[in-house]
């Protein structure tokens, strides 16, 4: 193994292959958001039938996350992990070619389920590929990907569509999925799965000290960056910035870009710090934005530190939870799969429940609220889930 030769050098190619693999996660589940019209008119329904591509999606991922990790647990690591791009392969060229609107439902939900097995794969085959002192910048690395989708996801599809068709869209996803088959089998190492005796219950995992309060901060913090970011483009508008949608979003995502290269350098000795930072920050942020709503300047400027805030965030999370979690950190990673994604669901529902009710102006004051109870919740999780100090490596090895 590279870490084992050269303790201060990580798998470059090996991990930005997880990252590509968690790019590609992303950019399937969103490139509907950009093509709706296109895939209205291909598939004969309405908007609103066509957005349930997303919904079927996400879904697929919830379902499956537990179900799939538990039963692959005694796998070869890197055979779960072609089987997942595989899946996108399969499920996308169905989309590309599928002219009914069912069996393209279909053929979304079980992408999603090949994106909920990923999730749950990434971030313990990160950690294993170095040595323990390594895992927050091995995983820093591995979920680069993510940020640049998120913030370049919708644009690229949207643009795509226009150049080559949306059904093109779906293919070059398919080809992607090809180079990255090959990408994993020449350089991301192989792992046997864990032995039956090795296994971990999902109860227990559940109930180890330290996993549900890192789930419950999860929960919190995603709600209150979904809520804003499923709505940003009517949060923006009173601002005069409905037009520039897409430049809000790109100076989101180069933050973020920013932000998990600031976490790979801090996450392995300043965890505890960086994750109650990170909180603190973006809560003065949603009170910057509940009163300065108005104000174009400091939305830019909100933005770009909330990018920041949220670059490192699932590094930061998946990092404190596969530690507390032991040898059951792939089962607890399935569990952040379910939760990460309920947030995303619950978010979109209560943020469109605001926006119809009481209008955007109520939106950071509820943020706000989310995240003073993701601070508190990670400040008393100082034994277990975000404990003070270096990161231990005499507990990571288990499992990794």
């Amino acid at each position: 193994m590279t870490s084992a030769t050269k303790p201060d050098a990580l798998p470059v190619s090996a991990l930005l292959a997880l990252a590509m693999t968690g790019f590609i996660c992303i950019l399937t589940e969103t490139l509907p958001a950009g093509l709706l019209p296109q895939i209205s008119a291909g598939l004969g329904v309405s908007p609103a039938l066509a957005g349930q591509l997303v919904t079927l999606y996400a879904l697929g991922s919830l379902l499956a996350a537990i179900p799939l990790t538990i039963a692959t647990q005694g796998w070869r690591r890197r055979n779960v992990l072609l089987l997942a791009i595989v899946g996108f392969l399969l499920f996308n060229s169905i989309t590309a070619w599928s002219s009914d609107y069912v069996l393209t439902l279909v053929a979304r939900f079980f992408a999603g389920m090949a994106a909920g097995l990923a999730w749950s794969l990434i971030a313990g085959y990160a950690r294993r590929m170095v040595a323990p002192h390594q895992q927050g910048r091995a995983l820093a690395l591995a979920m680069v990907g993510t940020p640049i989708a998120l913030s370049l996801g919708v644009p690229i599809g949207t643009w795509l569509g226009g150049v080559v068709g949306w059904r093109s869209a779906f293919g070059l996803m398919s080809l992607l999925s090809i180079v990255l088959i090959v990408w994993v089998l020449a350089k991301v190492p192989d792992y046997p799965g864990q032995a039956r005796t090795q296994r971990v219950p999902l109860r227990r995992v559940l109930l180890t000290p330290g996993v549900r309060p890192v789930l419950a901060v999860v929960l919190t913090w995603m709600l209150a960056h979904n809520m804003l970011y499923t709505y940003i483009a009517p949060f923006i508008a009173p601002a005069g910035l409905a037009s520039q949608v897409d430049v809000v979003l790109l100076a989101f995502g180069v933050a973020a870009l920013i932000g998990i290269w600031i976490t790979g350098r801090l996450v392995d000795r300043h965890l505890r710090q960086a994750v109650l930072t990170s909180l603190a920050t973006f809560a003065l942020v949603a009170l910057l934005f509940g009163l300065y709503a108005e104000s174009a300047a400091v939305l830019y400027l909100g933005v770009f530190v909330w990018g920041l805030t949220f670059g490192g965030a699932a590094t930061l999370l998946q990092t404190a939870l596969a530690d507390a979690a032991g040898s059951g950190a792939d089962v607890a990673m399935s569990l952040n799969v379910v939760v990460w994604n309920s947030a995303i669901a619950a978010a979109g529902l209560a943020g469109g429940l605001l926006l119809g009710q009481f209008g955007v102006g109520l939106f950071p004051w509820a943020m706000l609220a989310l995240l003073l109870i993701a601070l508190w919740i990670a400040s008393a999780a100082s034994q277990h889930g975000f404990p003070a100090g270096q990161r231990r490596s005499d507990v990571l090895v288990a499992g990794h």
